[in-house]
């Protein structure tokens, strides 16, 4: 190996002078001594980030560890879903019982049936929601032309 290179010398195979040697050629280049000196100027915003990197690992470790903190969590977003899966189920079994009694019903609704539906809270806030999502959806295809 030549003194020139940049390849760092093995110390199983050469001699310790040879190294010592290779690493003060290392040393004198000046593009080295430049980079040396700017981290010798850094010291010390590189300490703190090292402290602040060093701080954040324990702490993002003894998270990640926590057997307690990890439960209190599961069992935190288990609450937080429960309303909506609750809330899914019941509309999803009052969509399937009225998809099994509309199968099962055989009369037509007429003109007073319809005008009594009218009538029913439901049906109005079914409606008012189908007549702003309608009145949205047309906004924003106008707003995409």
């Amino acid at each position: 190996m030549s003194d020139n290179q940049s390849t760092p010398a093995v110390a199983t195979q050469e001699p310790a002078s040879v190294q010592q040697r290779d690493i003060l050629d290392q040393l004198m280049k000046p593009e080295v001594q430049e980079s040396l000196t700017v981290l010798v100027d850094n010291l010390p915003k590189l300490a703190e980030i090292v402290t602040l990197m060093t701080k954040s690992y324990d702490v993002a470790k003894s998270l990640a560890t926590d057997k307690v903190l990890i439960n209190d969590f599961g069992g935190g977003i288990g609450e937080m879903v429960k309303p909506i899966v609750d809330k899914t189920k019941t509309v999803a079994q009052a969509a399937i019982e009225a998809g099994d009694q509309a199968s099962n019903e055989n009369t037509s609704v007429g003109l007073f049936g319809l005008l009594r539906m009218l009538k029913d809270p439901n049906v109005q806030r079914t409606l008012r929601f189908t007549q702003a999502f309608l009145e949205n959806l047309n906004e924003k295809q106008k707003n995409q032309n």
